[in-house]
Order: structure tokens, then C-alpha cells, then sequence
């Protein structure tokens, strides 16, 4: 028979069977998205001590799949628990990804960013070639996240703006 203590390690005995079955489970989730279903799952654990000052960790994860009519399916998973491609194990990162929603419109591309916590001066935009990178912390809360834009973008006339934990890029086009 099995502890309580046994039964909160997961099946491996420890926190890294828990994280494998999370990353799992958004991958299985990611396979099901791209099927045409609409999904969006998030949710959080708390786990024992890490980093320097030994407090606990909390694992953030969440998909979003958005399906537009005559476009493929876009999943964004977000969170701070990813996969690491070398070994597959499950990683617990400091920053979290935000959730990104991406919006192609006639005369800009339109980024819009959930940073709960997060307040303009703590948000920092950088808009390279086509890669955009997004990076802003407030306390304990960090978020960090890359993406690919479209073709055909100006850097001059780029606007952010954030409030309320909500950030707005707006992109230009050229």
C-alpha cells in the first residue's frame, strides 16, 4: 500500500515523474489540436524548494489552440515547463512564456501578450528582422517569449503599450 507521501512523488518517486507526465499531456493535447478541435487548458502546481533562496517552485502550464476559418490550427502552449529537446526530459524554467495571440491586418501585425503582474515599465519589446523577442519581470513574476512575425515589417512607427497585465505590439507594415 502506498504512503500519501508515495502518492504525491508520482510513479517515479519524485517531482520529475510529475513534470514528464504534465509535458505528456500537452503534448498529447497538442496532437489532438491539430485535429481541428478547440482546446485551451492551463493550470499550476507547487512543488518543494529550488533556487537560491530555497523556495518553492511553481510549475505554470497552459495550450491554447485558436481555429480561424480557412486557416491552419495555431497552438501556443505557454507556461514554464517545457521539454528539453535533447534528453526529453521535462524542465522547470524561471521565466514563463506568456500567452501570445498574433493578428495579421491590413496595414500592421498586431502582438497581443498576457503578463499578468506586469506593468509597462517592466515590459521589453525587440523587433529583429522577422523575430520578436518579449521580456518583462515585476517581483517574482518573469516572462520571456521568441516569435517568428511575418515578412515586411518596420521597426519605425512600432508601438507598445501595457495595462493591466495586457500588452499591445503593434508592428507596421513596411
Amino acid at each position: 500500500m502506498a504512503t500519501d507521501n508515495e502518492d504525491k512523488k508520482g510513479a517515479d518517486g519524485g517531482i520529475g515523474g510529475l513534470l514528464r507526465g504534465v509535458t505528456d499531456l500537452l503534448t498529447k493535447l497538442e496532437e489532438v489540436a491539430q485535429t481541428g478541435e478547440q482546446i485551451k487548458k492551463s493550470g499550476s502546481f507547487d512543488f518543494g524548494p529550488r533556487g537560491k533562496e530555497g523556495k518553492p517552485g511553481k510549475g505554470i502550464f497552459g495550450l491554447s489552440v485558436s481555429v480561424l476559418p480557412g486557416q491552419e490550427p495555431t497552438i501556443a502552449p505557454f507556461g514554464n515547463i517545457r521539454r528539453d529537446t535533447e534528453s526529453g526530459e521535462s524542465l522547470l524554467d524561471e521565466a514563463r512564456e506568456p500567452l501570445i495571440d498574433v493578428f495579421d491586418e491590413d496595414e500592421r501585425v498586431l502582438v497581443i501578450a498576457e503578463l499578468p503582474g506586469i506593468e509597462a515599465e517592466d515590459l521589453h519589446v525587440n523587433l529583429v528582422d522577422r523575430s520578436l523577442t518579449l521580456s518583462a519581470a515585476h517581483g517574482d513574476r518573469k516572462y520571456e517569449k521568441r516569435i517568428e512575425l511575418p515578412e515586411g515589417l518596420r521597426r519605425e512607427g512600432l508601438t507598445v503599450s501595457c495595462r493591466n497585465g495586457i500588452a499591445e505590439i503593434s508592428c507596421p507594415k513596411g
